[in-house]
């Protein structure tokens, strides 16, 4: 099964190595036809250090690395 991918804008990265990010889905409410934007953070692994809030990154599914981090960070777009 291909690992998922997914883009996010980093909100902390106050932890050694582990950097929150938070991705922004948009979907039409099924009934009210409006357009809603919901998000979620998740937190990734972030070998060296190099990535500071603010910064869009992409994160990819990963075997887990601590208690909460099932992601790692793939590249800064």
């Amino acid at each position: 099964m291909p690992k998922r991918i997914l883009q996010g804008t980093v909100t902390s990265n106050a932890n050694a190595q582990t950097v929150t990010v938070s991705v922004e889905r948009r979907f039409k409410h099924p009934v009210l036809a409006k357009t809603i934007r919901k998000s979620k953070k998740y937190r990734a692994h972030d070998e060296n250090n190099q990535f500071n809030v603010g910064d869009t990154v992409r994160i990819q599914e990963c075997a887990p690395k601590s208690k909460t981090k099932r992601w790692e960070v793939i590249e800064r777009v």
